[in-house]
């Protein structure tokens, strides 16, 4: 078994993918026992290597997630380390894995009590994991709320109780862990905020799935690592001329230049062969002020500006940063949608079509050309 400090691939898994990988692991010969304690494992290595001393809780739920816990508890126990343990419900209600681990601990139980984080230098969180739908309550909301209070360290297993595994959402109440043991896999939440700012140093364990299972599952969201696209970088050759190293148009706004005009400067920094600035006229003295290596063209209405972006030399195309929310600035994200080149969404070219969504999809639907859309929380919204 091993454990990384980063994940060794970009995929990413819903809870219900989790879920089918720990049920896939068993058609290749891996037991959903054997899962555990190798999860249990890799929580307790990840302890003795941040907190290699002092006083551990470890709070267990119901379900999993608290068997993990149990075998954590067990295993640092035998290494010489005091460990406390508090359950959520009772003992005699855990079953499956949950239930031959607690009973393969054969210390105290203790009900759950926010009294229980008191004088602990850690708290391992295992009450809950990725796969929480309702709002922490009662006893469990309480025992987050005080883990806040007491300032010691958390260590949480799989995600910190009360952060969704497929939305980052906090549901009511979650502690804020320094470091998140997870398996396989990442989830969605703990790369969006705010989830991702609880979990703090997410540690992936490998506890014995094969990456087959991949293939069974089909994973459709990826982080974004060099690895997905790194084969795909554009080289540069000692005789390459400017056009091979493609050329992107950027749309610039009437008012706000500044936005257009980093982009730009971004996309020669990124190795664009050339870059040109569309322009409404009355702003294209201002766009002819910048770097000389931008090109300035200007662009008096929506035919225009698919006109110049229908050159196949054309590379990529951005609409939106300073564009204005405004009936040209949707003509202009239409224009891209309709040409043959990579396009790039961003701000006003997002917020445009608040009220008009269908529209936009239907014309990423309808593309036969890469398009990114780069929202902020807002526009996500």
């Amino acid at each position: 078994m091993t454990t990384d400090w980063i994940s060794r691939s970009a995929e990413l898994l819903t809870v219900d993918q989790m879920y089918a990988a720990d049920r896939a692991a068993a058609a290749h010969g891996v037991s959903s026992l054997d899962l555990m304690e190798r999860a249990g494992a890799a929580v307790a290595d990840a302890l003795d290597a941040r907190w290699p001393d002092g006083r551990v809780v470890v709070l267990c739920g119901p379900g999993n997630n608290g068997g993990d816990g149990f075998v954590a508890a067990r295993l640092l126990a035998g290494r010489g380390r005091t460990a406390t343990v508090g359950l959520l419900g009772a003992h005699e209600a855990l079953k499956g894995d949950a239930a031959v681990n607690g009973g393969r601990w054969d210390g105290a139980v203790h009900a759950l009590s926010p009294e229980l984080v008191d004088g602990a230098d850690v708290v391992i969180d295992a009450l809950f994991g990725a796969g929480l739908a309702r709002p922490l309550e009662g006893l469990a909301h309480d025992t987050m709320a005080r883990i806040a209070e007491a300032g010691c360290g958390v260590l949480a297993v799989d995600m910190p109780s009360g952060v969704g595994g497929d939305t980052g959402e906090v549901l009511g109440i979650a502690p804020r862990a320094d470091v998140t043991v997870t398996f396989f896999r990442r989830k969605p939440g703990h790369l969006i905020y705010p989830g991702r700012g609880l979990c703090g140093t997410v540690r992936v364990a490998d506890i014995g799935i094969p990456d087959a299972v991949l293939d069974e599952i089909g994973p459709a969201q990826w982080e974004n690592l060099p690895p997905l696209w790194a084969a795909a970088w554009p080289s540069r050759t000692a005789d390459a001329h400017k056009y091979a190293r493609g050329h992107a148009v950027v749309a610039g706004g009437g008012e706000l230049t500044g936005a257009a005009r980093l982009a730009a400067y971004a996309a020669l920094r990124a190795g664009a062969g050339l870059v040109t600035i569309a322009s409404p006229p009355e702003a294209s003295t201002v766009y002819r002020q910048g770097r000389p290596s931008i090109m300035v063209r200007e662009v008096a209405d929506a035919d225009a500006f698919a006109g110049l972006i229908s050159d196949p030399r054309i590379r990529a195309v951005l609409v939106g940063p300073g564009n204005g929310v405004t009936a040209g600035t949707r003509t202009h994200v239409l224009a891209a949608l309709g040409s043959q080149a990579p396009c790039v969404l961003d701000a006003d070219a997002l917020t445009v079509f608040a009220e008009a969504r269908d529209v936009l999809f239907d014309g990423l639907r309808a593309r036969a050309a890469d398009a990114v859309l780069t929202p902020h929380a807002g526009e996500f919204a």
